[in-house]
């Protein structure tokens, strides 16, 4: 968990905070030509926690941290570690890949909804300073248009893709054959078949919270 969770906290932080601000850009420009732009806050607010901050945090993690899954155990395979590890009896599946996916499965919706807290300070600040929205009415109606659901379908969300993405880069680590270029093939499967997997997830559990929540 400390791998994923707290060494990513630094680039979750960078793309959380800009995320926002440039929501509250678009939205406001968008929202002014219609007149309600005291809208931009709950807007954002939504716009991140249902969908851009699991999903921004799912291919940031997928990217990192499931490229670094693949790539520590496809080593351990190459160099006949896990061999190793079954010879002395060591199921190298449960000490290898079961910690992983649990600290996947568990970091990924902290980090979810961390981005999301930076996603509106950024939105926030950029709302009332540069756009010279009432602070008062950007609280106010974001106290009124956001509800938990919002957040939980988010934070399901991050949870299924931080299990999904454990999953796809501990299988392509034990996976690897052919010495250094498998390692090199296996992290490069990792990465883009988790991201593909976080993308096309994010539809199926969009249509089927939505009816749920």
């Amino acid at each position: 968990m400390h791998f994923i969770g707290n060494k990513s906290l630094f680039i979750i932080t960078l793309a959380g905070s800009f995320t926002g601000m440039v929501m509250a850009y678009q939205t406001y420009f968008g929202f002014k030509l219609i007149n309600v732009d005291s809208l931009v806050g709950p807007v954002v607010a939504i716009s991140l926690a249902k969908e851009l901050a699991p999903v921004l945090t799912g291919l940031i993690v997928a990217g990192r941290a499931g490229a670094a899954m693949a790539a520590q155990i496809g080593t351990m395979k190459v160099t006949e570690q896990v061999d190793a590890l079954e010879v002395m009896g060591v199921n190298s599946m449960q000490y290898l890949a079961v910690p992983r996916i649990l600290a996947g499965t568990l970091s990924v919706p902290m980090l979810s909804v961390f981005f999301l807290f930076i996603g509106n300070i950024g939105s926030y600040i950029v709302g009332t300073q540069a756009l010279s929205i009432d602070e008062a009415i950007y609280l106010s109606k974001l106290s009124n248009f956001m509800f938990v659901s919002d957040l939980m379908q988010g934070v399901i969300k991050a949870t299924v893709f931080g299990f999904i993405i454990s999953i796809i880069g501990t299988y392509f680590g034990f996976s690897v054959t052919k010495g250094a270029e498998g390692v090199g093939k296996g992290t490069n499967l990792a990465v883009v078949w988790g991201m593909i997997s976080v993308l096309v997830l994010d539809y199926f559990l969009t249509s089927f919270l939505v009816q749920i929540l």
